[in-house]
């Protein structure tokens, strides 16, 4: 009870706030609920004249005065392009974070909490003025004793229990959402809070972004065009993380690319192909890449920053990539859809010919355009719409990915509006298809398969030498109905059986010939 009074009082000055910014009309359109279309004509009454843009940009602007945490929010909103829409994803994907610094005494102070000592003992110099303030952190800089320039990032001050404060009402929202209103429930609104939860909870630890970093600087090791600033680790706590200072401009300032001398073209070029290996080669991307969170050296080096939001790609969600983007492009419906079911992505209780219908209708404007004019990020979203109207289950790591395109894609077109990143990557593309999913690479995990298996068969042997034991010494006890449901099934697999062993020794012989 106190609960529930606590966040409806809450809610009612948020919904305020939404109503003054005009972010509830769209519920007008709502016939399910009568009563909320209501409610939502009568909101219009109380929206702000002065507050214009699309709805996209009303309701970045309105989460922005609702505070960090529904900034938060609306970033992680911004994945669920299935929900809300192309244009209002790219809107929200937008939110830069851009908020009021806490005081210098107050970094000060968490800094030698964190860190056990003295500001003036921990650097030779430290600036008062952060360069850069978020919904979570901020970003000072500093110099270490020996003389190295570092970027020092410190967590504002009760952001934990800001943001268990506001978990919570998301929490009841979605919980009462889902109680009053079943229609809602397939867009799953408490599975959307959780991975925001996750989420928020990750970048709250600096540990574990550091960790991250790391992790993607020693993908990258070999990398003339890409590398991640050196973490401090001595520097480092939960609430402080320390990394070398990087001089470079945001990869959207086209007048530094242009005083550098830097080709937009080629720096576009070499985006994408990093872009292409975090996500197919490593399966570990950065899942924030707006334009402020990728800086560019003035010899053209890469270099990202903040890695608080990262995802990771198993090697079967990959080749699903893989292959869904094969069969678009050769206009091969049925092997898209086929591998939506495969995966387990659609229930095999709907019908796989009116999903490869609906994969039809998405690749045939396709056709007659070469890959320079496809946008992959529109595509993998269409899919994932379209994947939803057939109770596709909602998959977080293709959504974070969704968004990470739509923002890549968008900061190629401010590159150069007449090349499209994913046409310049497609030679590493080709190469990874042949690598992983042509002819040699399908062979040789099969005899891989086959000697694993193999490997496996002492243990078996071991296991079935000692149940006979048990058996002769009476330790073993089963039921005569037992034994004989056993035995019947045992004559089953007998007469079933001949397929696997004869695949078995055809893949012993082509693994001897390999």
């Amino acid at each position: 009870m106190i609960r529930s009074l606590r966040n409806l009082i809450r809610l009612t000055r948020i919904a305020w706030i939404l109503a003054r910014h005009g972010v509830v009309e769209p519920l007008e359109r709502v016939t399910e609920a009568p009563s909320l279309a209501l409610a939502a004509r009568l909101a219009r009454r109380l929206r702000d004249p002065a507050v214009t843009g699309r709805w996209g940009e009303r309701l970045a602007a309105a989460l922005v005065a609702l505070g960090p945490s529904f900034i938060k929010f609306g970033q992680s909103l911004a994945t669920r392009a299935d929900l809300i829409g192309d244009e209002a994803s790219a809107d929200l994907t937008r939110l830069q974070d851009r908020l009021e610094p806490f005081a210098s005494d107050i970094a000060r102070a968490a800094l030698e909490t964190e860190l056990g000592a003295p500001v003036e003992r921990l650097f030779d110099s430290f600036d008062d003025h952060p360069v850069a303030a978020a919904s979570i952190a901020q970003v000072h800089r500093a110099r270490t004793t020996d003389g190295r320039e570092v970027a020092v990032k410190i967590l504002r001050p009760g952001i934990e229990i800001a943001f268990a404060h506001d978990l919570d009402l998301f929490e009841w929202i979605a919980e009462t959402v889902e109680r009053f209103l079943p229609w809602v429930r397939r867009m799953k609104p408490m599975e959307t809070v959780r991975v925001f939860r996750e989420t928020v909870e990750i970048e709250m630890d600096l540990r574990l972004e550091a960790a991250a970093a790391v992790e993607l600087a020693e993908n990258f090791l070999d990398s003339a065009v890409f590398r991640v600033a050196e973490v401090e680790w001595a520097l480092t706590t939960r609430r402080v993380l320390t990394t070398a200072w990087i001089d470079g401009f945001r990869i959207d300032d086209v007048a530094a690319l242009d005083a550098a001398g830097l080709d937009a073209t080629e720096l576009l070029s070499r985006a994408a192909g990093v872009f292409f290996h975090q996500v197919f080669r490593d399966g570990f991307f950065h899942a924030d890449m707006h334009p402020g969170n990728m800086l560019v050296e003035t010899d053209g080096t890469l270099v990202p920053v903040d890695f608080g939001i990262m995802g990771r790609l198993d090697l079967q969600t990959r080749f699903y990539l893989a292959d869904m983007l094969t069969g678009f492009l050769r206009g091969d419906w049925h092997r898209v859809a086929d591998i939506h079911f495969r995966m387990g992505f659609v229930p095999p209780h709907k019908s796989i010919d009116l999903f490869t219908q609906a994969c039809r209708s998405i690749g045939e404007p396709l056709m007659d355009k070469p890959l320079s004019e496809v946008s992959v990020a529109k595509l993998l979203g269409q899919v994932l719409r379209i994947a939803q109207t057939f109770e596709m289950e909602a998959q977080p790591e293709l959504l974070l990915l969704h968004k990470t395109m739509v923002v890549s894609e968008g900061v190629g077109r401010t590159l150069n509006p007449n090349e499209n990143m994913w046409a310049l990557a497609r030679p590493l593309i080709e190469e990874w298809m042949r690598e992983n999913r042509g002819p040699e690479a399908v062979l040789g995990r099969g005899a891989d398969d086959v000697m694993r298996a193999f490997g496996r068969l002492p243990a078996l042997v071991r296991a079935a030498d000692s149940m006979i034991g048990h058996l002769d010494t009476g330790g073993l006890k089963l039921h005569p109905d037992t034994v004989r449901d056993l035995a019947r099934e045992q004559a089953k697999a007998r007469r079933s059986s001949w397929p696997i062993w004869a695949a078995l020794a055809v893949g012993v012989v082509l693994g001897l010939l390999l």
